[in-house]
């Protein structure tokens, strides 16, 4: 058993700090001392310190389940660099590599291993599993275990399998956004016993929450630009064309800009998110890719120039605002169609039956999938492509997959970072005569000889940067010189890139036959009307305090206004004005709900924007009358209450 003066020092000598953030040591020793433990810290916290310290702490190796792939891989990476051993097992990977992974952990010093979620019902993970010593099991991105999470994945819920096998080990389940009804169900889905919960306010208060309606979006992108001036900014757009066409209007008004979308190739996005890291780049102007794993100290601004469809995300994107503690800005444009069009790209992501078979069977086509085959099969998937090839809008081809995911069919992974691979194509005689060669071509070639194995029989990963390092050689000019062996013909040459994965869990079937649970399909459209009806209602609010909605969002208890708000402000102008008389008892808004469903009626919408009550009340206590099964909603839309 470590005390606080290892865990002290653990932190030193890896990280290089001589303090803890508030509640990280008191989260730790909780866990080192074998409890289970529940952490809600919004984005910034510092949640990776507390699993990736006690795993340092204790003897054997932490297994760390996230969903995104790109995010392990620079965990990994990072943990790497301090020199301490990690790995990472998605199902990009080879079988043999995950089989050296895996033997790694039960054998060697790996301290720990990164999972994706699906990999744990694999038999070669089980086989591994049971003769390795698990100090620890770390569930990060937790929410997604909650159907009433606002990023539901249902391969989260073989997460709790692993108690069954590792009945004495304890759990950490980490998450940045959860409502109680969450974090009730992350407990029972874990399996935890008993477990200590930790939660940090999401209270920011050196920033200024701000909605601005506008008619001319760009003006008043420009008005903040200009008015703010130190620091750097992020601009969240919706669609890729918004992206670029927003950034060369502040590039043509002498304003240091640029854009960032997944549909820009790995190393351009990769240069693009390090200039603006570094300060070369003032204002990016991105779509919700942008973001993962960002910790800008000196973010003065972020802007959302569209709604945004949830209060978990909006507050996840502001939230990049201000991690230095200075006083910054979260601003929300607000256009005069934007509420209808979030309901709208909502409505759009709840397609029939029809067309979510339809989508199966492109699917199973496009990936050249017999009936009665497919079943573990992981294939990369180019989602525009597909959209291309069977002309289907995109938001509808991606509903219909995500909502295939939910009916268990399959697992749509997020996008990740194929390194390059290359195969040598000519024989050893041949290549060893160097008069093939020119100096730097010899060069790369020995070194990727001494450094990989098998490179004559298959593709195989190498990593261009650490080649770079080992023959004093530029890493531009490496990768020239593999596009010119590709181009004689010595070796097969896959360049770097990423994209996306499909996984399918079971063998096609007649699309006649493919079903969702309409509970399921229930449960997902009410949860995300709530969530639509919420950010909206945030949006177009005039009257309390932003800071508020956001906290009493998440639950917490007994908020204040924050005073700095443009609501917060506009009160403190007109003296006297007071907030609208609202029911803020549970039972007298569960009563008030129950009558508006009985004598007339209506939606989650038209309820939320209804009821005199504050929205993250009715919102829950509509979640309570439909967990019990109180009321239900039909496919129009319409609450009923069961009798």
């Amino acid at each position: 058993m470590c005390n606080k003066k290892d865990i002290h020092k653990i932190l030193k000598e890896n990280w290089g700090y001589d303090e803890f953030r508030p509640m990280q040591s008191s989260i730790i020793e909780t866990v080192v001392g074998g409890r289970d433990t529940i952490v809600l810290m919004p984005t910034g916290g510092g949640k990776s310190i507390t699993f990736q310290v006690p795993a340092l702490a204790l003897e054997g190796v932490t297994i760390v389940i996230s969903p995104l792939i790109a995010l392990m891989q620079d965990q990994v990476g990072a943990l790497k660099q301090r020199g301490i051993n990690a790995v990472a097992v998605n199902s990009s990977m080879s079988y043999q590599q995950m089989d050296a992974a895996l033997d790694n952990c039960v054998y060697g010093d790996v301290k720990l291993l990164y999972l994706a979620p699906e990999r744990l019902a694999s038999r070669i993970f089980i086989d591994r599993l049971r003769k390795m010593k698990v100090a620890l099991v770390a569930v990060d991105e937790a929410h997604c275990i909650s159907q009433w999470g606002y990023d539901f994945r249902p391969s989260y819920l073989n997460i709790g399998d692993l108690r069954k096998e590792l009945p004495d080990t304890p759990f950490i389940a980490l998450t940045a956004t959860a409502t109680d009804v969450v974090l009730k169900d992350i407990a029972k889905y874990l399996n935890l016993v008993e477990p200590k919960t930790y939660r940090a306010s999401f209270r920011r208060d050196n920033i200024r929450f701000v909605a601005r309606r506008t008619d001319n979006k760009l003006d008043l992108l420009m008005k903040i630009a200009t008015t703010v001036t130190t620091g750097s900014g992020i601009v969240y757009v919706r669609t890729r064309k918004d992206a670029q066409e927003v950034a060369e209007f502040l590039i043509s008004q002498h304003i240091n800009a640029d854009f960032y979308h997944a549909g820009l190739g790995y190393r351009l996005r990769q240069s693009r998110q390090k200039e603006w890291q570094q300060g070369g780049t003032r204002i990016i102007v991105a779509t919700n890719a942008f973001g993962m794993g960002i910790d800008k100290a000196d973010v003065r601004f972020v802007i959302h120039y569209s709604m945004s469809e949830s209060i978990e995300a909006y507050y996840q994107e502001a939230g990049r605002a201000g991690r230095d503690g200075i006083e910054s800005f979260a601003v929300l444009m607000v256009g005069a169609n934007d509420a209808q069009i979030t309901y709208r790209r909502m409505e759009m992501r709840y397609p029939t039956m029809t067309v979510i078979r339809d989508v199966y069977e492109k699917l199973h086509n496009y990936l050249f999938i017999p009936i009665e085959e497919g079943e573990g099969v992981a294939r990369e998937f180019n989602l525009m492509e597909f959209c291309i090839k069977y002309k289907l809008f995109s938001i509808t081809a991606k509903s219909a997959l995500h909502l295939l995911e939910l009916g268990g069919y399959l697992t749509l992974a997020d996008e990740m970072d194929r390194p390059t691979r290359i195969k040598i194509v000519i024989g050893r005689d041949r290549l060893y005569d160097n008069r093939m060669l020119d100096t730097t071509d010899d060069k790369v070639i020995k070194a990727i000889l001494r450094q990989y194995t098998g490179i004559f029989t298959d593709p195989q990963p190498i990593d261009e940067k650490y080649i770079a390092k080992i023959t004093a050689i530029t890493e531009q000019r490496v990768v020239e010189s593999l596009l010119s062996l590709s181009r004689a013909h010595i070796i097969s040459y896959i360049p770097r890139r990423t994209t996306p994965l499909i996984i399918l869990h079971e063998n096609r079937i007649p699309t006649k036959d493919v079903m969702i649970d309409p509970r399921i399909f229930s449960i997902r459209r009410s949860q995300d009307e709530l969530r639509t009806a919420t950010a909206v209602d945030y949006a177009v609010n005039d009257n309390r305090c932003r800071q508020q909605i956001i906290q009493e969002y998440f639950d917490e208890k007994n908020v204040t206004p924050c005073g700095k708000c443009d609501i917060c402000i506009e009160h403190k102008k007109t003296q006297g004005v007071k907030d609208v008389e609202v029911a803020k008892s549970w039972e007298a808004t569960m009563e008030l709900v129950l009558y508006s469903i009985s004598t007339s009626k209506v939606d989650i919408v038209s309820l939320v924007k209804g009821v005199p009550a504050p929205s993250n009340i009715v919102i829950n206590v509509v979640r309570e009358l439909i967990n019990s099964q109180r009321i239900i909603q039909l496919s129009s839309g319409e609450l009923r209450i069961i009798k």
